[in-house]
């Protein structure tokens, strides 16, 4: 970096920007990031992109390759006409998991803003994500990229050969069952995007050599009628042994299972499955992702302006985005649309600091771990580190910021005729309050928790999934419905799901849906 910007020197003056400036402000940026954070990022490739380039990575779900659907032409139709019509402003930035990290920032940003971007995705994220527990586990960065580029091509291939209407067949049914196809306890082995590409061609070799025998060993209708009860429950348990039940990645057990998908057909199943597994990571991090990268980018242009390298004007700038980014409307604003992650994660991440430097008696009692450790940063590296958002913010969330927020927790009964407020402003109640916000943010109880349990090989092939009912909150019937028909549609058979309370097993509802219906 010139010896002229360490003098004091601003970075830049006015609003244009031109690369010459950009790196500049990137070496004062990581230099920040490095030596006084403490920060460990991926190697950064920024690039400068169009409004037109930012509302197609919105359509391809901010990945910087995709393969043709037709939701992507939806999605960039409506965000382009929104964008156009002046009702819907654009992300200043993308940054992609990736290494090394893809940040792409638009040429529209101010010099300002792209100083504060670079800050916030080139640095803070990056760093979140090559160091948190979750992405390391679950995601490979340094080959997403290359599998995008073969899932991309493979579906071009798929659409020349089979048709344009059986890919997108096959996809539409995939896209469906998203959610519910990513492993949440456990791994069959290394997630390996650089290996999956090359196993395809091994996978398509194999199955032209070998067919699967699982079907024709079946147990039939007629062996099991000679069966008494115990020697067909022990059938039936052997049956579900061999198909790996219960199996919670539907995606998974259709590629594998699926009797009448071809070849290609489960390749599409898995390219989709291993794109969910990809985000999966980043659902689960919301608040702490973006709590670490909003800090990073405050602490990085605060210490910018106090070196003297942005200028009074360029911070009175960054503070009006900042301050627009981190603002939490109230309850009866019409802004509110719940906590905002960005809100409640930058206020969680400078309460740790305040309590590491200044902490009070009621933040000793509270966090006696970290309480005057004069150690902020590297708290909260362990924190970005080791905790997704439950964890983090049953660990993290101080009564000084439940009062801040002026949270309270109210129950509400679908069985009773009012609600009640039963978590306040007390030592009871900021425990509860706590746990109850932890809670929700737990996806197990976000989305719903559907798994293949049973199948019916004596009869007619029926697939049996089982949803696992919390709180009593049952699916929604006509969302059900039309999911199911995408899980019809890959497994060509009938299937019944079975809604079952999570704590008792009882049964509330049950939804049967066969082909053709």
């Amino acid at each position: 970096m010139p010896d002229t910007i360490e003098k004091g020197v601003p970075l830049f003056e006015g609003a244009d920007w031109d690369y010459d400036k950009l790196k500049v402000a990137f070496d004062a940026i990581e230099k920040i990031a490095v030596e006084e954070l403490g920060l460990d990022t991926y190697p950064t490739q920024v690039e400068v992109i169009t409004s037109e380039q930012m509302l197609d990575a919105y359509a391809s779900v901010g990945l910087p390759l995709m393969y043709r659907h037709w939701s992507f032409g939806k999605s960039f139709a409506y965000n382009e006409a929104m964008y156009r019509k002046g009702l819907q402003g654009l992300a200043y930035e993308i940054v992609i998991n990736s290494n090394p990290c893809l940040c792409y920032i638009m040429e529209e940003n101010s010099m300002t803003m792209q100083t504060l971007v670079m800050a916030h995705a080139a640095f803070g994220h990056n760093h979140f994500f090559k160091n948190n527990y979750l992405f390391k586990q679950w995601t490979d960065a340094s080959g997403i990229l290359d599998y995008l580029a073969f899932a991309r091509d493979y579906v071009a291939k798929c659409e020349e050969r089979f048709g344009l209407g059986r890919v997108e067949r096959v996809l539409d049914a995939a896209h469906a069952l998203m959610d519910q196809s990513v492993n949440r306890y456990a791994r069959r082995g290394p997630l390996s995007f650089a290996e999956e590409a090359k196993r395809e061609q091994e996978r398509r070799t194999h199955a032209e050599q070998t067919f699967n025998d699982l079907w024709r060993t079946v147990p039939t209708k007629a062996t099991l009628e000679g069966l008494d009860s115990k020697e067909a429950a022990e059938l039936k348990q052997e049956t579900n042994r061999r198909f790996g039940l219960p199996e919670e990645n539907l995606l998974y057990f259709m590629e594998k299972h699926a009797p009448k998908l071809e070849g290609w057909e489960r390749e599409l199943c898995r390219i989709v499955r291993n794109i969910a597994q990809y985000y999966y990571p980043q659902k689960q991090t919301k608040v702490a992702n973006e709590g670490c990268a909003t800090f990073v980018h405050y602490e990085i242009m605060t210490r910018l302006h106090q070196k003297g390298m942005l200028t009074d004007g360029s911070m009175l700038e960054f503070l009006h985005s900042h301050t627009s980014v981190v603002s939490q409307p109230d309850y009866d604003d019409r802004r509110y649309n719940g906590i905002n992650p960005y809100a409640l994660g930058y206020a969680m991440m400078e309460d740790i600091k305040r309590i590491c430097l200044n902490p009070t008696s009621e933040d000793r009692e509270w966090f006696p771990e970290i309480a005057g450790n004069n150690d902020p940063y590297g708290t909260l590296r362990d924190a970005w580190a080791n905790y997704r958002d439950e964890s983090f913010i049953l660990q993290f969330l101080s009564p000084n910021l439940m009062r801040k927020f002026r949270l309270f927790r109210v129950r509400d009964d679908a069985a009773e005729t009012n609600m009640r407020v039963d978590a306040i402003h007390d030592e009871t109640g900021y425990r509860e309050l706590r746990a109850a916000l932890a809670r929700s943010y737990d996806l197990s109880r976000r989305e719903p928790d559907i798994q293949v349990v049973e199948l019916d090989m004596a009869g007619d092939r029926t697939l049996v999934l089982r949803h696992a009912v919390y709180d009593g909150v049952l699916l929604d019937e006509k969302t059900s419905q039309m999911v199911l028909r995408h899980v019809v549609e890959l497994w060509g058979y009938p299937v019944r799901m079975i809604e079952t309370d999570a704590v008792t097993d009882a049964v509330m509802k049950t939804h049967n849906l066969a082909p053709g219906t």
